[in-house]
This record gives C-alpha cells, sequence and structure tokens, in this order.
C-alpha cells in the first residue's frame, strides 16, 4: 500500500473520529438544553446534529472498514454497507423530525417562553464546536468526508440563525419566532431526508446510476473489431460511487488467443472510460447459445 495514502487514511479517520465525538457530546448538550430553554429551534437543531452524528460514526466506520479485502460472505467488499447506514440514518432524521414538528407546530398558535439567555449561550457554543469539527475536516480528500464536512457547515449557519432568533429575543418578546424557526429548520431536514431517498431506493433497487448511459458503453463495446453484439448486459451501484457492469459479448468468428485478448484490452479501455469501478465480461462464439434464458431480467 502506498504509504502516503496510509498517512492520508489514517488522518481522515482520526479527524472523522474527533469530529463524531463533539458533535455526540454536543448533541447530548443540546438535546438537554433545549429542553431546559423550553426552546423547539434548539430541540430541531439537536434532530439534526443527531443525524449528522450518525453520519459522522458512519464516516468513522466505513473510513476504516475501507481498507478490508473482500471475502467469500461479502464477495464486493463492504461498501454497499453505507447505503444501509444511510438509510438507518434517514430514518432517524424523519423520526426526530416529525417529533420536533409535533412539538413546535401547537407553539404557532399558543406560543411560550423561551430562556433566551440559555438559548443565545447554546447557538453560540454551537457555531464553536461545529466550526472547529468542520475546521478539522478541512482539506480531508474522499467523497465520505466532504460530505460530512457539508453536513457540519449546515450545522453552522442552522445554530447562526438560533443565534440571530435568541439576540431578538434577548431585547424583543416575540416568542412566536422560536417555533417558526424550529419548523423551517425541520423542513429543510425533511427535504434532504426526501432528497436521500430519492437516491438510496434506486441504488436498492439494483436501477443504473443516473451519471452513466449504458447505452452509450454498449455502442462503443459494439465498435469493438470482431464484436457483433453485446446482450445482457447490466449495470448498477454499490454504494453510489463504486458502479458495477457486466455483458455478453457475442464475436463474428473463432479468434487466435492474442485476438482475444485484444479484445478485452479494449473492453477495458471502455470500462475505464466510463470509471466503472469493476466488471465481468464473458465472450460468446456465433454458434455458440447463450447460457441466459430469454425471460431473464437482462437487455
Amino acid at each position: 500500500m502506498n504509504r502516503n495514502h496510509h498517512n492520508h487514511s489514517h488522518a481522515a479517520t482520526k479527524n472523522i473520529k474527533v469530529a463524531f465525538f463533539l458533535n455526540v457530546g454536543f448533541t447530548v448538550l443540546e438535546i438537554i438544553g433545549g429542553f431546559i430553554t423550553n426552546s423547539t429551534a434548539i430541540l430541531a437543531d439537536a434532530a439534526h446534529d443527531l443525524g449528522d452524528s450518525f453520519a459522522l460514526g458512519q464516516a468513522w466506520y466505513f473510513e476504516r472498514l475501507a481498507g478490508e479485502k473482500a471475502n467469500g460472505k461479502y464477495t464486493y467488499g463492504y461498501k454497499r454497507f453505507s447505503l444501509l447506514g444511510a438509510l438507518l440514518s434517514t430514518a432517524l432524521l424523519l423520526l426526530s423530525s416529525l417529533y420536533v414538528l409535533s412539538e413546535a407546530i401547537p407553539r404557532i398558535i399558543a406560543p411560550q417562553h423561551s430562556d433566551a439567555k440559555g438559548m443565545a449561550i447554546l447557538a453560540f457554543i454551537g457555531v464553536l464546536v461545529n466550526s472547529f469539527a468542520m475546521f478539522k475536516l478541512a482539506g480531508q480528500k474522499g467523497l465520505n468526508t466532504r460530505v460530512v464536512a457539508l453536513h457540519l457547515l449546515e450545522d453552522v449557519l442552522g445554530w447562526a440563525a438560533v443565534l440571530v432568533v435568541a439576540i431578538v429575543l434577548l431585547f424583543r418578546d416575540i416568542h412566536i419566532l422560536d417555533p417558526i424557526l424550529a419548523i423551517l429548520i425541520t423542513l429543510y431536514i425533511l427535504g434532504n431526508v426526501v432528497k436521500n431517498l430519492r437516491s438510496l431506493v434506486p441504488l436498492f433497487l439494483q436501477a443504473a446510476p443516473e451519471n452513466v448511459d449504458i447505452e452509450k458503453i454498449i455502442k462503443d463495446i459494439e465498435s469493438i473489431e470482431h464484436v457483433t453484439a453485446a446482450h445482457h448486459a447490466h449495470i448498477w451501484s454499490l454504494d453510489g460511487e463504486h458502479n458495477v457492469f457486466t455483458a455478453h459479448l457475442v464475436i463474428d468468428r473463432e479468434l487466435s488467443p492474442p485476438v482475444y485478448e485484444e479484445i478485452k484490452e479494449k473492453v477495458r479501455g471502455v470500462i475505464g472510460k466510463y470509471g466503472l469501478y469493476h466488471s465481468t465480461v464473458e465472450i460468446e462464439s456465433p454458434s455458440e447459445m447463450c447460457r441466459m434464458p430469454d425471460d431473464a431480467c437482462c437487455r
């Protein structure tokens, strides 16, 4: 393994670990603080941070698993586990958001007093903690850490909004602002929940990734000399990032071993062009009957 890559992976894991414990510790504090200050806006941000804590925990766990090799049970490795984690995280966000809405909506009708000073203190700490956690992940490579850093940026902005409302409440008795802010934050979270579900469900159903055109891949493969057709072509994604491609290729005649090697090398070139993580291609001669049944779920 490349030493620089190993050091980077270790540093990324360490930074995610620090951000995770910071986020979890503060989430517990803000849940308690939300009830003490009687602020639904604080509870709404606590729900958001709870989801982000789960996301950080996943990132930490899967960053550690990244180096694990495939085995007899998980032949593709552990990448697909991130989908399960994302689904659990989404479900957690959905439940916590529904709870916050059940608390905030009645307060629109009958506003309750909130401890503005306590809100301001918690919001100030929230901005500091999430800014520090985001700083720990800044500059780290990898999709996982970049996505988590964006979540933390959202937290910083959310706490900044709570801080502004708290400052207003210190000078003006407009306590309806607290549930209004809570509902706005929660609706924003629910919007992300819907977006996540729209991405997750097709992945679980092994739909073709939106960023890859299977028709173009087939066309490029069929343009290779001696390849007359590509059928039983499938493309799906392990985790939304690592895509898998399989196909049967029909050749025009029996070929010598060097020509077979040349065809396979050109197929590898097509696979590399589209950034596919893994591919399996079976070559069939013109007289060979395809092993797949006619009614199989394939092209």
